[in-house]
C-alpha cells in the first residue's frame, strides 16, 4: 500500500514537473492578471486627493470590470480554461471587490458592517478553497458566485457613478437623485446574494470540509 502510494506520490510530482515546464498563461490568465494590476491603479488613484479621483477610480473599475467579463468568456469559447485560471481569475475578483468595497467606506457610501460581511465571505470561501486543494479538488466558481461578483460589481459601479456625478456637478438631475435613493437598496440585495452564495460554497461540500485527508507514508 506504501508502495502504491510511493509511486502516486512519485508520479504526481512528475506531472507538477510536467506542467510546470509548460506552463503558458494564455490569454484569459493575462487578462486575470492585468485585473490584479488594475487594482493597484484603483487604490492608487483613490490615495491621490485630486479633484476627479472617483471619476478616474470608475473607469480604472469599469475596464477592470470588462476583463472579468472577457476572460471567462474567452476561456470557454476557445477552449482555454485551465486550472490556474480556475484560481487566477475569482482570486483577482476578491482583490478587486475588496479593494473597492474598503474604498466606499472612504466615502461614506456602506456601512461598515456591510463590507466586512460581504469581506470575511471572501475570506471564508479562500479557506474553503485551500481545504478542497488539500483533498486535490479545484474549486471554481459556481452561478451563484458569479451572481455574487456581478451583484458587487453593480452596487460599486452604482457608488461611484454616484460620486463621479457630484464631482462633474451633475448630481442635481433626475438620474442622480434616482441612483441616489437606489444605492441602500441594491447594497441590501448584494449583501444578500453575497451571504447565500457563500452558504451555498459550504453547502455542496460539506462532506469534504469534514472528510480527513489520506495520511502519507513515511
Amino acid at each position: 500500500m506504501c508502495a502504491q502510494s510511493l509511486h502516486k506520490k512519485e508520479r504526481s510530482k512528475a506531472d507538477v514537473s510536467s506542467h510546470a515546464g509548460r506552463l503558458n498563461l494564455n490569454l484569459p490568465n493575462q487578462l486575470s492578471l492585468a485585473r490584479i494590476g488594475m487594482c493597484g491603479l484603483f487604490v492608487a488613484d483613490l490615495s491621490i486627493d485630486w479633484p476627479f479621483q472617483a471619476t478616474m477610480a470608475l473607469f480604472i473599475f469599469l475596464l477592470a470590470s470588462l476583463t472579468d467579463l472577457l476572460d471567462g468568456w474567452i476561456a470557454r469559447n476557445f477552449n482555454l480554461v485551465s486550472e490556474l485560471g480556475k484560481l487566477l481569475d475569482p482570486l483577482a475578483d476578491k482583490i478587486l471587490i475588496s479593494a473597492a468595497l474598503l474604498s466606499l467606506l472612504q466615502f461614506n457610501y456602506a456601512p461598515l458592517w456591510a463590507v466586512i460581511t460581504m469581506i470575511s465571505r471572501e475570506f471564508l470561501i479562500t479557506g474553503l478553497r485551500t481545504l478542497l486543494a488539500i483533498h486535490g479538488k479545484v474549486m471554481a466558481a459556481d452561478f451563484g458566485g458569479k451572481q455574487k461578483t456581478l451583484s458587487q460589481m453593480i452596487f460599486i459601479i452604482g457608488c461611484f457613478v454616484s460620486l463621479s456625478l457630484k464631482e462633474t456637478k451633475l448630481q442635481t438631475g433626475f438620474l442622480g437623485t434616482i441612483l441616489e435613493n437606489a444605492l441602500f437598496p441594491m447594497m441590501l440585495l448584494t449583501v444578500a446574494i453575497t451571504v447565500v452564495s457563500g452558504t451555498n460554497y459550504f453547502y455542496r461540500n460539506w462532506e469534504l470540509i469534514h472528510k480527513e485527508p489520506e495520511k502519507k507514508c513515511e
